[in-house]
């Protein structure tokens, strides 16, 4: 499964969820941080348009959502045709930039634990995404916001679609997989409060997820 939801519409859960469907990994962000050397200047070099093995990069991974993945649903979608695509949701543009701003863009303010070529990743997934929307214009983040979604849509023909909103439950991935509901409480994770009290810190661009606070 690709997902294509933006940061902090529920892609920690999202993760937890699809490994707990596919019964393998997941890629997202927090992977990134754990493939330091790999991660940062493959994207770096797919955002600039090099050519891009995208077999070797999400080798291990039966599904990808957050950045720096989703920025990239294009492409990933034309590479695994069979492939579905989630794209979460926020209820609303202004309860996702308040998560935004409450969490991941506060760690972009800092230049403390980023590598040039961190930062040049970040910047070039935010540019794929919004364009020349700066982020602390709020008014051209919502218009990009939206045109991203649209287009999503535009470019995802309906049938492999799957419009995640936040709070969704199982039923929704396991509709669109053909699997069973688990038996357990689907996941919910990376609130605002956990992103907030997580101990240390972590390089700009944060380790997008999830909040409904």
């Amino acid at each position: 499964m690709i997902g294509a939801g933006l940061p902090r519409t529920g892609t920690m859960t999202l993760k937890h969820a699809l490994e707990t469907l596919l019964q393998a990994p997941c890629h997202h962000m927090s992977e990134v941080f754990q493939r330091i050397e790999t991660d940062p200047p493959a994207f770096l070099a797919a955002a600039r348009g090099e050519r891009t093995d995208w077999d070797a990069i999400l080798a291990g991974y039966a599904a990808s959502v957050d950045w720096p993945t989703s920025a990239f649903y294009a492409e990933l979608a034309e590479r695994y045709p069979e492939a579905i695509v989630v794209m979460s949701r926020r209820d609303s543009f202004e309860t996702w930039w308040r998560s935004c701003n409450d969490t991941i863009f506060t760690g972009m303010d800092t230049d403390e634990f980023a590598t040039d070529e961190w930062q040049a990743m970040i910047a070039a997934i935010w540019e794929k995404s919004f364009g020349d929307a700066q982020r602390t214009d709020k008014d051209a983040v919502e218009a990009a916001y939206h045109r991203y979604h649209d287009q999503v849509r535009e470019t995802v023909p309906a049938g492999r679609l799957v419009e995640f909103t936040t709070g969704a439950g199982w039923g929704p991935l396991c509709d669109a997989l053909g699997l069973p509901v688990p038996g357990e409480p689907f996941p919910h994770l990376n609130t605002t409060r956990d992103w907030q009290e997580r101990p240390g810190r972590v390089p700009p661009g944060g380790v997008p997820g999830e909040s409904r606070s």
